[in-house]
């Protein structure tokens, strides 16, 4: 990964051979996103809106080609994002930005990606379909599933947009910070604290879509995307504390990729350190013990 953050850095040419050559692809877009990300936190808006401008040409032509705008929202969504974060210096600012990169990548598509939308609900009801045929039943009666909206599968395609540029963005702020600052990147990260002002505006928002109707639900996990990320800050923080390895951190990762309590519980933590602030008291606690 240094190597490759080094060839982006090395000029401008360099930076947009990696740009476009993944700016395409659903399977690589993150890396160009990342790309962009770094030369906008190192070098401003002028030379990453440079590079944003040539990226999105082959960005739009497989939207084009395939009617899925993803990789056209993933730039851009990340682009905004490390503007944020450049200018406010900020990163948890850039982190609430990216509720505002899922609602809008959601309109998007609802906006311009009709027949895209269209076809993925027909897929998801082919696999239900199949699903329901495969469901042993008593004779005479019958398996139904809920089948998925234009509506909510652009939800879940918002929310994945919104998680994918955080991603993004935090991949580009890693490279500049081994090119540049060699370790300013995990303090960073691990300082990561939510306030309360900002947790009830997403909190608000969550509950916004929540009670606005079934086909809005899904859209309130937006809100859930820079939650997750503070949390996993936390978790950082609690193992630099605690002297853990990566294999921890590993198994916490894993733990909440394949459980889903663990992802609510993670967010708790989030919320409960609001006004709790366990950095501060495992620090204390471990002053204590040391002395």
């Amino acid at each position: 990964m240094r190597g490759l953050a080094e060839f982006v850095m090395r000029g401008r040419w360099q930076a947009l051979a990696v740009a476009v050559l993944g700016a395409g692809s659903l399977l690589f877009g993150w890396v160009s996103a990342a790309a962009i990300a770094l030369v906008t936190l190192r070098k401003g808006l002028a030379d990453g809106g440079w590079l944003v401008l040539w990226a999105l040409l082959p960005a739009v032509l497989a939207a084009w080609i395939s009617g899925d705008s993803g990789s056209v929202l993933l730039l851009l969504g990340t682009f905004f994002l490390a503007v944020v974060l450049r200018y406010s210096v900020s990163l948890s600012l850039a982190m609430i930005a990216s509720v505002a990169v899922g609602a809008v990548s959601g309109l998007s598509l609802l906006a311009f990606s009709d027949a895209f939308l269209a076809e993925v609900v027909a897929v998801f009801g082919e696999v239900l379909t199949q699903l329901e045929a495969s469901i042993p039943v008593e004779e005479g009666a019958q398996v139904v599933l809920s089948r998925p909206t234009a509506l909510q599968v652009a939800g879940i395609l918002a929310v994945g947009n919104a998680a994918v540029a955080v991603l993004s963005l935090l991949l580009g702020r890693w490279w500049q910070s081994l090119l540049y600052n060699p370790g300013g990147f995990a303090q960073e990260f691990q300082a990561l604290r939510l306030s309360r002002t900002w947790l009830l505006l997403l909190l608000a928002t969550a509950l916004l879509f929540w009670s606005a109707g079934s086909e809005w639900v899904g859209w309130s996990a937006i809100a859930a995307v820079p939650l997750t990320a503070w949390g996993f800050a936390l978790v950082h923080a609690r193992a630099k504390l605690r002297g853990r390895g990566k294999g921890w951190l590993t198994g916490v990762y894993l733990l909440w990729l394949l459980i889903d309590p663990a992802k609510f519980m993670l967010i708790g933590l989030v919320i409960a350190d609001a006004w709790i602030d366990f950095r501060s008291r495992w620090q204390q606690s471990a002053d204590n013990g040391a002395a």
